[in-house]
Formats: C-alpha cells, structure tokens, sequence
C-alpha cells in the first residue's frame, strides 16, 4: 500500500464496525511502510491486509478485509499468504474475530488469551494530584524503556507517532523521577479509545483512566480493550460501569511472547498489537 491506501484501508475498517482511530492511519504507516498489502483485481482494490515487521523475530496481521461483493473468491486467501509469506520466520501474533478462530489455527495461529472491548461514557473529574504530567513533557527514551517490557519487540518508531497523534492526549504518572504508568486517549470513528493503558499499580491506572476519560464530553462513549487475563483490568472496566461490547482471539503461531500483562490495562490497537 501507499500511505493513501492506507486511509482507504481504514475507511474499510470502520465499515466493519472496528472503530479505528481517525488518525490512525498515520502512526500504522511510521510502524513499517512495506507492512501493508492491498489485493487488486482489474486495478480495483478488493482486499487489504496489514503484515507489519517489528524487527527480525515478530510480527503482527490486522486488516484483513475483503470488500463483500468479492468474498468467496480466494481473494483473501491470496492476500493472507502473501501476508504470512512477507513474516516468515518470525512469530505472528493477530487480534482475530472469535468466529474465525479456527480458520486461524489452520494457519498455525494458537490462541493464548482474549482481549475484551468495553464500553462506558466520557467526564468525570481530574485528579489534582496522582503525579500526572503530560508525556511531551518526559523524554522519549523514558517513555519507550517504560513501554519496552508490555510489548515483544521494540517499537519506537510507532511510539513516537502513536502518543503525539492530533486530537489525542497522552498522559504519565512520575513518582520520584521513574514513569509508573502511561496511558493515551485518541478520537475514533465513534468516541475515543483507551489505549495503551500501562501502570505498575492499579492505583496508577485508575488515575490515568480517570484522567484521560475527564477530558471527553459525558456523552461520548469510551472504549477500553482489555487483555482478559489481567483480573485487575477486568475490575477497573466493571467498577466504572462499562459494558462489554467485542472481543477477539489473540493468537500466535509460536509461543505466546513473555509481556507485562498483569501490568497492561489496554491494549494499543487491535490492528497492530
């Protein structure tokens, strides 16, 4: 795809009711440009798929998307193998629609846990204290060492685009000088989105959840993708009354990496991990 394609990509996307991030498209493409593919028939663009590199051992498929009138056609068998073809060798993890699971595992993806979607409602109030600064106001290489233990590769060129996209807000607590949670809060297609949402405590991600959802009107819905595994995540989604509304399969065809994820409270993006 060209960085135009993408945009097309993810219009696809939020017909599918995955509610993508309105300025999404932009921090996908800084995470690797040759990781995207679009399937063409007669110069028509029929299907997309992401197969994004973060260096030499892992990698991760999203969008995969075949428009409805060109289903049941191999066109998006042809895509996905290309795909996988493009990561070989590395262990692929993807973010996969529950009722696709076992068309996954014929692609030798083994499902390691769910991430749940949930929904509540923007407002509340900021915390006057809790130790919240804004991340522009930290050094990047703080930020990206904080983030380096919830991920499996290193991912600093998607970073560095994904915490200062437009419209967004990304906040961290410090406490004596150390990061111990950040989180970030982007416009989609409908509301905003949670995510990531990291913190050593669940005290820290209350005060990060709390404070970014502060900023969204209270008529607007915000969604939080939970890793189903932390019991903590769980709690903090239920305590503020949201409501499950999607989940997905994640699945790896080798071992599900060693991350943070008593520790991880959202999910980045279901597209890129």
């Amino acid at each position: 795809m060209t960085r135009r394609d993408m945009d097309m990509a993810v219009a696809w996307a939020a017909m599918e009711g995955w509610n993508p991030g309105i300025h999404d498209a932009e921090s996908f493409f800084a995470a690797d440009s040759n990781g995207f593919f679009i399937g063409e028939v007669d110069r028509e663009p029929v299907a997309t798929l992401s197969a994004v590199s973060y260096g030499d051992r892992f990698g991760f498929l999203g969008f995969y998307i075949v428009k409805p009138e060109h289903r049941g056609k191999g066109f998006g068998m042809q895509i996905w193998n290309a795909g996988l073809g493009w990561l070989q060798g590395r262990n692929v993890g993807l973010d996969g629609v529950v009722a696709q699971q076992d068309n996954y595992k014929k692609s030798g993806f083994k499902l390691a846990y769910r991430n749940v979607r949930y929904e509540g409602r923007g407002g509340g109030h900021l915390s006057a204290d809790g130790g919240l600064q804004p991340l522009t106001a930290l050094p990047f290489q703080a930020i990206e060492a904080y983030d380096r233990p919830f991920f499996p590769e290193e991912r600093s060129r998607f970073l560095s685009a994904w915490i200062f996209q437009p419209q967004s807000t990304a906040l961290g607590v410090v406490k004596n000088g150390s990061i111990e949670g950040y989180g970030v809060i982007r416009p989609c297609q409908r509301g905003f989105k949670i995510g990531p949402l990291m913190a050593d405590t669940p005290e820290v991600a209350e005060t990060l959840f709390l404070a970014l959802k502060a900023g969204v009107p209270p008529s607007e819905p915000v969604y939080l993708d939970v890793p189903e595994v932390n019991r903590e995540a769980v709690a903090l989604a239920t305590r503020h009354q949201m409501d499950v509304v999607f989940e997905t399969a994640r699945m790896y065809t080798g071992d599900a990496p060693e991350i943070s994820l008593d520790r991880l409270y959202g999910v980045t993006s279901f597209e890129l991990g």
